[in-house]
């Protein structure tokens, strides 16, 4: 439900301020006093269009924000944790637009694409004005609006529709793939034959490059390798090396160690050192004897690797990859083998699908052309008492020759405004006016079935008064009694039902003209009606007139009341 609307520099509108109650809430004020302009701020603010022509001359930009209480709007709630924002029980939208034209749009203080902005004001709100009455005009208008009649049972058939309708497009989808395969059988044959066969010969193993990659290191050095062995053997092994002399300082300590003891622990140390020495001397020569560079390995290793590589590259990156290539590859040859099955049991799977879905679309038509049939019963009573009185509007019900996502229905407005005339489509033979009671008869019947929780009628009332007025106020009224509605009137009648009544005026001051908000009390909301009535002219009678007119209608709205609360 919206609570406020606080319009900045938006053209006549410098600095208007607007508080909202449920129900009923009436804008009223003289032609060209700015009521249309802050609708469409209010439109703007939801995402709608916006320009830097709006921007109130003199000023850097513009800006509108709007609060919603959203405390039990649970889809709202989770639309916002969808998009990334904190879900709170009041919800703050604002736009601005710099003289430039720059648009921002910011949700609970925090900046969103303009996108985001449009998807949760359309679940706030509902603007009809006199050019949305075309939502009538689109072809799949007349089987949602008949859909959302239907009550749970459709709405149930439909649930099922849709879940049988998803198994068969899976069921097709399948279908068409294998008939695709099997169109290019033999191609397929051949080139998993061989890709089966390149992988298997290779026999990979994970994890196999790794030691062959060392292995590679190793040859590829080895020359080197062997340089550095024989370098350390020539440095052990010749006559005056390190290990001859090491024998000597050996040999020497142990003779001064006789004499004196405390030597012969490096004696011993040196002792030691020299058999170390001598082992690694003896263990050198070993690896010099049995190692050699062998060229035809490293070919081999090489080669190996060669192959590894490739298979890894052309298989997803990995030998493990490439194994699991092959088995899944292994698994489609066994499945063109056999594909002559697969299909029939295919086309079978279909088959069934089909006929599930038929009877499916078959009670979800039954249902749908009982709620069309009643829908459009409703909609013609109502129609009726809008300055229609030999309006009749059907819907018209035909079969797809396809299953489509929400069934095989096709239904189309056809409408007659006047006696004798036959029914056309709706598109071809309304009005823009008639248009507009029409728009007015669906919300009225619909009015518990939407789940948008503000309703805005700017200047529905055009061309209408007299009686017409009067059903058209206690239409607008039932349907603010289940949500909140915001409407621009030029009718007394329909101000008079007003919960909360906004005088919208012109001001000139300082030689700028700007637009003023003030919420009426009773005594305010008299005069309006007083002056919407006889105009200038405040005689008692019309201050009579203007009285009646609001008793009336509170006595209709407790009427109402009590139906609803039935």
């Amino acid at each position: 439900m919206l609570q406020s609307l606080h319009v900045h520099n938006f053209a006549l509108l410098e600095d208007a301020h607007a508080d909202f109650t449920p129900g009923f809430n009436v804008f009223t004020g003289e032609t060209g006093a700015g009521k249309s302009i802050l609708i469409d701020a209010f439109g703007m603010v939801l995402g709608g269009r916006s320009s830097a022509d709006y921007v109130r001359s003199g000023t850097d930009g513009l800006w509108v924000q709007a609060v919603f209480d959203v405390s039990g709007q649970q889809e709202i709630k989770a639309l916002l944790a969808e998009h990334g924002l904190e879900p709170e029980e009041d919800l703050f939208l604002k736009r601005q637009i710099s003289a430039a034209g720059k648009s921002r749009a910011y949700i609970n203080g925090v900046q969103v694409p303009l996108a985001v902005l449009k998807a949760i004001g359309a679940r706030l709100v509902d603007i009809h004005g006199q050019h949305e009455n075309q939502a009538l005009l689109k072809p799949d208008a007349p089987l949602h609006l008949t859909d959302a009649f239907g009550g749970s049972k459709l709405a149930q058939a439909l649930q099922e529709y849709k879940q049988l309708y998803s198994e068969y497009t899976a069921a097709v989808k399948h279908l068409s793939n294998l008939e695709q395969e099997n169109e290019q059988q033999d191609l397929l044959l051949d080139r998993y034959a061989w890709e089966i066969k390149e992988i298997s010969d290779a026999a990979l193993k994970p994890g196999e490059e790794d030691g062959l990659e060392a292995e590679a290191r190793l040859l590829q050095n080895s020359e080197r390798i062997m340089k550095a062995v024989d370098s350390s053997y020539q440095q052990l092994d010749e006559e005056d090396a390190i290990l001859s002399r090491l024998a000597r300082v050996r040999d020497q300590l142990q003779y001064a160690a006789r004499y004196d003891s405390r030597l012969a622990p490096l004696a011993e140390c040196a002792d030691s050192a020299w058999i170390s020495l001598d082992d690694c001397r003896t263990e050198l020569s070993e690896y010099m004897a049995g190692s050699e560079f062998n060229g035809e390995r490293a070919a081999q290793v090489q080669q190996r690797l060669d192959i590894i590589y490739r298979l890894q590259k052309k298989y997803g990156g990995s030998t493990q990859s490439a194994l699991e290539y092959l088995q899944q590859t292994q698994e489609k040859l066994e499945q063109l083998q056999q594909i002559a099955k697969l299909l029939e049991q295919a086309q079978k799977a279909v088959a069934e699908a089909v006929v599930r879905l038929g009877r499916a679309a078959a009670v979800l038509t039954q249902l749908r052309e009982a709620s069309a049939k009643a829908l459009a019963q409703r909609i013609t009573q109502h129609i009726r008492d809008l300055a229609m009185p030999n309006g009749v509007l059907q819907i018209k019900c035909g079969q797809l020759d396809k299953f489509m996502p929400l069934g095989r229905d096709e239904l189309k407005f056809i409408f007659s405004a006047n006696m004798g005339e036959p029914l056309n489509d709706l598109e071809k033979v309304a009005s823009g006016g008639e248009l507009s009671r029409i728009a007015l008869a669906v919300k009225t019947v619909l009015m518990n079935s939407g789940d948008v929780a503000t309703m805005v009628f700017d200047e529905i009332d055009t061309g209408v008064g007299g009686v017409t007025a009067q059903k058209m106020a206690e239409k607008i009224a039932a349907i603010s009694g289940v949500g909140q509605v915001l409407c621009i009137t030029h009718l007394p009648q329909i101000a008079a039902f007003a919960d909360n009544h906004i005088h919208i005026e012109k001001q000139s001051t300082d030689g700028r003209t700007v637009t003023q908000l003030t919420t009426l009390d009773y005594n305010g909301r008299l005069q309006e009606l007083v002056r919407m009535t006889a105009g200038a002219t405040a005689s008692r009678a019309a201050f009579e007139s203007a009285t009646e007119l609001l008793q009336g209608a509170e006595q209709i709205k407790s009427s109402l009341k009590q139906l609803q609360e039935k």
